[in-house]
């Protein structure tokens, strides 16, 4: 039976879904990654970055200092972050910004002559900070998003009121401790068959490693399928994934967080196998005065998993953090 590191698990479900990106199985049209029809809908707009166009929309609105959305990956669009009515709660008193990094969703196709660099991603973070025409802004960031989040929060701490970190990966890339292989032995084993499978056009071996992967990164079987339901692999780009690889591996955040002073939370779900609540709490103790926060009923989205504990948590710590 082998084992996967989150490398090659991660790997393994980013081909799966390039795989099915191609082929045209279990990829609805792009609406099968919009949130619930009773979450509000977004307003969209494209805006020139230096080096890239960057798609981004808004919800919600208020006198609340405005919060920027930054999704995992790297190599996804923002999409599957929109399944969740915490946005819509967290709306009532603020905006909410959601964006596509550059070579995914809205934001372009990849392009191979195109930079995907970490110092691109901040770049395109804080154009599009001034593009809002916002001094301060509050920064949620995802999985990836995190890394990212703290990254730029990093180089301009002038302009985040907040930063809130969501099962994100450590501040080194190489700490991640994921457990799939300890808690799904079963189904790491036979991901690299499916994928190998997948590549060569097997329709119904992509579809279930992707669905075998995802799973694993769910506390509730009932969220896990709605999920699914509303994923889609179109969403994904293996070419950007790689190229942000290649470069994130070689980044130590560190002694950079160390830094920090604006007020930060550091949340995560108990059952994540991704990023497991060890890297969570190692992380909280890096940043100082940080707030560590753990979803009980949550995998790797606690925003999915529990939206209406999840807008409470993140709208209590904005409010009550200075």
């Amino acid at each position: 039976m082998r084992s996967f590191t989150a490398k090659q698990a991660y790997g393994n479900f980013i081909a799966i879904s390039a795989t099915l990106a191609v082929i045209g199985v279990f990829c609805a049209s792009s609406s099968a990654a919009q949130a619930p029809a009773s979450a509000q809908k977004p307003s969209g707009a494209v805006f020139q970055a230096p080096g890239a166009s960057i798609y981004y929309e808004t919800l919600g609105g208020g006198n609340g200092t405005p919060l920027i959305v930054i999704n995992g990956g790297p190599g996804f669009d923002h999409t599957y972050l929109l399944g969740s009515n915490a946005w819509k709660a967290l709306g009532q008193k603020r905006k909410i910004i959601f964006y596509d990094q550059r070579g995914t969703g809205r934001s372009g196709p990849y392009k191979a002559e195109q930079s995907y660099t970490v110092n691109d991603q901040i770049s395109d973070l804080e154009a599009l900070r001034a593009q809002l025409g916002i001094e301060r802004a509050d920064f949620l960031g995802h999985s990836w998003g995190g890394f990212l989040a703290m990254a730029y929060g990093a180089k301009y701490p002038q302009h985040v009121a907040h930063l809130i970190l969501v099962d994100s990966v450590p501040a080194k890339w190489s700490e991640i401790n994921s457990i799939y292989g300890q808690v799904f032995p079963d189904v790491t084993a036979q991901l690299a068959e499916l994928n190998e499978r997948a590549q060569k056009g097997d329709a119904a071996a992509g579809a279930q490693g992707l669905r075998d992967f995802l799973g694993m990164l769910f506390y509730s079987p009932e969220k896990r399928d709605e999920f699914l339901a509303r994923f889609s692999a179109d969403s994904v780009s293996n070419e950007v994934s790689r190229a942000v690889h290649e470069d994130v591996e070689k980044i130590d955040l560190e002694p950079k967080i160390a830094e920090f002073a604006f007020p930060t939370l550091v949340a995560n779900g108990r059952f994540d196998t991704d990023i497991t609540p060890e890297n969570a709490l190692k992380l909280s103790k890096q940043i100082p005065h940080s707030k560590f926060l753990i979803f009980e009923r949550s995998g790797h989205l606690p925003f999915i998993e529990e939206p209406e504990e999840f807008a409470r948590a993140v709208d209590n710590f904005l409010a009550a953090a200075k």
